[in-house]
């Protein structure tokens, strides 16, 4: 009853601001203790599982730093490494660029905006697995594939595609660019509504021509649209693996591991290898690797 009495006369003498700030973390604490179990520890998991030798059979064994030398040492790791930084450096701009495009044009549209809208943003909610699969059928060769029988049907010789060390990569990014562009294009839509009108009004008044109203006004004002998505849009490539491994079934990474990323990499190692050790030094790169996003991400919104 003291004890009571005590916490009672306790929180009847807190102030109205310090009684806010005890019910804020009261509502938190939950919330916080879950993302807790389910972010903080699983990372740091696999970072202590990096420095072991586990084959899910047996007790890990510690080895220190092994497993990065062996990435070091591993030219498969080396070639995939590359795919990654390639689905990165080459997706996120050229996705950014026809979202933003589409975007742009589509502002300027009345006559049926919402249903042009939708269908752009469709793809976005198609399966992947299923949208790798149609468009695994479009790289097929003559009779089958549509755009090889498009090829034939105009005198031109019909492409490897997927089954090319040089063309399966971008023939691989082409249908996740074309999955993303949607929500891409509604972000872009709902940043170019939130300009004001009157700066444009203002422009147009003095004069001032179409090109410099985009790179003067609207793209100065889209900065914190364009960091959002070029983060998100980067995150994504960064951990692309539904199109690669649907497209790719017969020969998961594509021949000689030309479309192979290295989410595709993980999981061919823990779960085709069982080399659990090894495949948690693959994922603390990939975690090292979107760290070093997002914190370009607060580096820029801390520039705004």
């Amino acid at each position: 009853m003291t004890d009571q009495t005590a916490s009672t006369g306790l929180w009847r003498g807190l102030g109205l601001r310090q009684k806010q700030v005890v019910w804020a973390w009261a509502f938190l604490a939950l919330p916080i203790l879950f993302y807790a179990l389910i972010r903080f520890y699983p990372t740091g998991e696999a970072f202590y599982l990096s420095t072991t030798n586990w084959n899910l059979l047996s007790k890990p064994a510690f080895i220190g730093l092994a497993n990065f030398r062996r990435l070091l040492a591993d030219p498969v790791f080396w070639q995939v490494f590359r795919n990654t930084v390639l689905y990165l450096v080459i997706g996120t701009p050229v996705s950014l660029l026809l979202s933003f495009t589409v975007a742009y044009h589509l502002d300027r549209v009345r006559l049926l905006h919402g249903f042009i809208r939708a269908l752009y943003f469709l793809p976005f909610l198609t399966t992947a697995a299923a949208m790798a699969w149609v468009w695994r059928w479009f790289y097929q060769p003559v009779p089958i594939g549509l755009i090889n029988d498009a090829l034939a049907a105009l005198g031109f010789p019909q492409q490897p595609f997927l089954r090319s060390t040089t063309q399966s990569l971008p023939s691989v990014l082409a249908p996740a660019i074309w999955a993303g562009l949607g929500f891409q294009v509604v972000i872009f839509l709902a940043g170019l509504r939130a300009i004001p009108t009157t700066y444009y009004e203002a422009a147009r008044i003095d004069g001032v021509s179409n090109w410099t109203i985009l790179t003067r006004i609207t793209l100065p004002l889209l900065r914190p649209t364009i960091v959002f998505l070029v983060v998100f849009s980067s995150i994504g490539f960064l951990r692309i693996f539904d199109q690669v491994y649907n497209m790719t079934t017969n020969d998961p990474g594509g021949p000689l591991n030309s479309t192979k990323p290295l989410v595709l990499m993980i999981y061919q190692t823990a779960f085709s290898s069982f080399d659990m050790g090894y495949a948690a030094a693959q994922t603390v790169v990939l975690f090292l690797a979107l760290l070093c996003v997002s914190l370009v991400q607060l580096r820029l919104l801390r520039d705004r």
